[in-house]
């Protein structure tokens, strides 16, 4: 798919590789050791070089999303609310950190500046549904309704 995105940027330099690094994360997901190599070789440029632009901006993901994706966010009313206890809950009953994918591809945590829904804080936002009010104690039924589902 990476090859389909470049086509689409013929002739062109260094000064395209974030919006090529977007529409490959818009099409695949994520960006791959695999679609970045194939961007160096497009541009001439080396791997080390567009990792570290890659790396510099958040947008970025470097692993494939969960079938349940969840944002929480650590906006000022969600902080001063308690939303770091809430992602320290979620990693210890996920098993992974900000920005990882459970080893099973159910789930994916990302930690985001700011939702949007500060009267709801603090909020957690799984595949775009809102989950208002999150507690430490509360996020573990959260999870475990979506632990529950049947796949779709």
């Amino acid at each position: 798919m990476t090859s389909e995105v470049l086509t689409k940027y013929p002739e062109v330099g260094r000064d395209s590789l974030i919006p090529i690094l977007q529409d490959i994360q818009d099409v695949e997901g994520w960006l791959s050791e695999e679609s970045l190599s194939e961007v160096g070789r497009h541009l001439n440029l080396p791997v080390s070089k567009i990792y570290g632009v890659a790396t510099f901006y958040n947008q970025f993901r470097f692993q494939p999303k969960g079938k349940y994706h969840v944002q929480i966010c650590r906006g000022t009313a969600c902080h001063v609310l308690g939303s770091s206890n809430v992602q320290k809950k979620l990693e210890q009953l996920l098993k992974v950190k900000a920005d990882e994918t459970t080893k099973d591809g159910k789930f994916s945590l990302e930690v985001v500046a700011c939702i949007g829904a500060c009267g709801l804080a603090p909020v957690i936002s799984v595949n775009g549904k809102f989950h208002a009010k999150v507690t430490p104690d509360s996020i573990k039924k959260i999870i475990k309704s979506y632990k529950s589902k049947k796949d779709d």
